[in-house]
């Protein structure tokens, strides 16, 4: 059924032996780092060509109403990993750690038998700042989280990365964008060798701050603010990723039954020339439709065999339940309650409604989408709500409060109704010790550690650790 978090299953089936990498599909999850809904060659974008996203887009299920979990970055990731609020892992916001407490996605597949990759940003082991490469003894690197191979840096990271393989520091050379997936391509090949299905994430870089572009990349855009050009030009070598993702899988004949999301972690970016959100009020941070509405692809042509496009409203928090819907899990691997649903039936045919509503909190603002109608609660301005209906409206021009106030106060109550549950989840009370235990780190700079200060002195000759390095030194 669509509104379930995951399947109960008879007991004697789980215990039913893992079946072959041939059998089971192998799954990538693809994110990009602040790609506004808007910035795709298939929404008719002006200046920006993305001929790999739009082959993916015309070849599988175009999701047009997909919402990140949040409106920046930490707070997706932790939900694309756990189906729920961000709220309810700890992860209030950027730079935050996921509770060590939370049952991850990585860990459930790795217990049904697939090998499990995460390569590129993580950012949910409460560091901020640049993304440096994360260090062995980390007590929330992914392999704590069920990632039994990794090459990821804290946060956003640029050309010419240092990454770090599971603890090994690494230098690179060339887009991050295509690095990281060149990685990931070689760790799915070694585990087709062996018929082993894989879980693989790839989590971009490409286009948060600071924006440094190929030249060859920015040709097309000498027009535009040197920002915008490198911006755009850090688009086109990620969809020139998306290009060798897709054929890599071809090529070792996995492609067919490879399920392929391709989605962004928060809304656009402001400041960028054309727009990153389009027509959409609002950008990053924000909980307008431009801070949380992104672009999403699924493509796996062995299941969804009729491509097209639909505005059924999804989000990021949907991930983990679709997954475990479609390989039949228990749904004792998922922490109660989720958030999200399962978008299986969706690959069939168009769904009228969604049976729950999607939820935000972020920043100390709230807001919950039901279908069409959109309700948000500013708490740091002046206590505001504001009502939209997003069918008519998706501008969000039209504040429908007064005129509508019976939806007005039915969207209260159900934001009333999931504040409390969400609030009981921040205490602990979902985690079996009713209570969130003692290990998880606050959030702060990596400049703040010592095991990095070894690597300060070559790290100030790299433009990006220069700023950050040199703002400390003057301290």
């Amino acid at each position: 059924m669509l509104a379930r978090c995951a399947l109960a299953l008879p007991l004697a089936l789980l215990f039913l032996p893992v079946t072959s990498g041939a059998e089971r599909p192998h799954i990538v999850l693809v994110m990009a780092d602040d790609l506004g809904w808007a910035q795709t060659g298939y929404y008719n974008h002006p200046v920006l060509k993305t001929p790999h996203l739009d082959a993916m887009a015309s070849n599988g299920l175009q999701c047009d109403r997909f919402y990140a979990a949040a409106p920046v970055c930490s707070p997706t990731r932790a939900s694309v990993l756990t189906g729920r609020s961000n709220m309810r892992t700890g992860v209030e916001s950027h730079g935050y750690a996921l509770r060590l407490q939370e049952k991850t996605l990585p860990t459930a597949l790795r217990e049904a038998g697939y090998v499990t990759g995460h390569f590129g940003k993580w950012h949910l082991n409460g560091l901020r700042g640049p993304g440096v490469p994360i260090l062995a003894n980390d007590s929330h690197h992914p392999g704590i989280f069920g990632f039994t191979n990794w090459l990821s840096v804290t946060n956003f990271f640029d050309r010419n990365p240092i990454l770090s393989r599971a603890g090994n520091f690494e230098e690179f050379q060339g887009d991050s964008s295509e690095i990281i997936v060149d990685e990931a391509l070689k760790f799915i090949a070694a585990q087709v060798k062996q018929d082993r299905p894989t879980f693989t994430v790839i989590w971009y870089g490409t286009p948060h701050k600071p924006f440094f572009a190929a030249p060859a990349d920015t040709a097309a855009f000498a027009d535009l603010d040197p920002s915008s050009r490198d911006h755009y030009g850090e688009l086109v070598a990620m969809d020139r990723s998306i290009g060798a993702l897709r054929r890599g899988l071809r090529d070792m004949g996995i492609a067919q039954n490879t399920l392929v999301w391709f989605t962004s972690d928060n809304g656009g970016l402001p400041g960028i020339t054309p727009s990153s959100v389009g027509p959409l009020r609002g950008f990053k941070g924000s909980l307008y439709e431009g801070g949380l509405r992104v672009p999403a692809i699924l493509e796996w042509p062995a299941r969804i065999k009729q491509p097209r496009r639909t505005e059924f409203p999804a989000v990021a928090m949907d991930i983990f339940p679709t997954l475990v819907d479609i390989l039949d899990l228990p749904e004792t691997v998922m922490l109660q309650p989720c958030d999200g649903i399962s978008l299986q039936p969706l690959f069939d045919q168009e769904i009228a409604r969604r049976p729950k509503p999607i939820p935000f909190s972020c920043f100390g603002n709230h807001a919950i989408i039901d279908n069409d109608y959109k309700i948000v609660k500013f708490n740091k301005k002046q206590r505001t709500w504001e009502l939209y209906h997003l069918g008519e409206d998706p501008a969000e021009k039209t504040n429908l409060v007064e005129k509508q106030p019976q939806v007005a106060e039915r969207m209260r109550q159900l934001l009333a109704t999931w504040q409390r549950s969400r609030e009981a989840s921040f205490r602990g009370a979902d985690y079996p010790e009713g209570k969130v235990t003692a290990g998880n780190p606050s959030s702060r700079f990596w400049t703040e550690l010592d095991a990095y200060r070894p690597y300060f002195p070559e790290w100030r000759k790299r433009p990006e650790y220069a700023s950050r390095l040199n703002k400390k030194s003057k301290k």
